[in-house]
């Protein structure tokens, strides 16, 4: 072989056949080149990152939670999520759930929502924009047993002139059960289960200052 034959480079023989050579010939090379290059653009595409493996920081419960039980860094663990399956309003730090309260029972390993803990994003979807939750502890605690997040109640007071409508159709948002007595208190119950109800600001007022003047009770709409 001589120095002109080694010094082509491979498309140089490749050419002449593309463009000189039979037309059978010219359409193989011309499905082998294709071929090739499929071949390199399906690896590369392999190589490169796929959208659906992106996981993002997801707040979860480390195990169950109780309703009204203040949620601590043991109560909750950061997990890693699909991008695609991490639902709205999800926390994503311990820091953000300290303190907060689960507006009802959770179970371990569901993602923590805003819409899972009460606060204003909470009353807001209950009660409309600008809605506000009220704790009321109703004269009867025996009610609150019938009652569930969603629930349309009235809140009622009494009076010397007798019982009267503080708000109509208030949504609960919250049924946080009874805290047992502290020492000394002579009996082993606390005040009875609180519910927190969603109200307008001018209505909110309204019942915040009669539970600080006396019993106030709802009834199911």
């Amino acid at each position: 072989m001589d120095d002109d034959q080694r010094s082509r480079r491979p498309w140089d023989r490749v050419l002449p056949g593309i463009t000189h050579g039979p037309s059978w010939a010219r359409a193989l090379l011309l499905r082998r080149a294709l071929a090739a290059v499929l071949a390199v653009a399906a690896l590369v595409v392999a190589l490169l990152p796929d959208p659906a493996d992106e996981r993002l920081p997801v707040l979860v419960a480390a195990h169950d939670l109780a309703a009204g039980s203040p949620i601590g860094p043991a109560d909750v663990a950061v997990s890693g999520w699909p991008a695609a399956l991490v639902p709205g309003g999800v926390l994503r730090t311990v820091a953000e759930a300290g303190g907060r309260v689960p507006a009802g029972p959770v179970r371990a390993g569901e993602p923590i929502t805003d819409l899972r803990l009460v606060g204003p994003g909470l009353a807001e979807r209950t009660g409309g924009p600008g809605a506000s939750a009220v704790p009321v502890r109703p004269a009867d605690p025996a009610v609150a047993a019938l009652l569930t997040p969603g629930t349309r109640v009235d809140v009622i007071a009494g009076g010397p002139e007798g019982p009267r409508v503080l708000a109509a159709r208030a949504g609960v948002v919250a049924v946080l059960p009874d805290t047992p007595a502290g020492p000394g208190s002579g009996t082993g119950t606390g005040p009875g289960p609180l519910v927190l109800v969603a109200l307008p600001e001018a209505e909110a007022t309204a019942v915040a200052a009669a539970t600080l003047a006396g019993e106030v009770t709802v009834t199911l709409r």
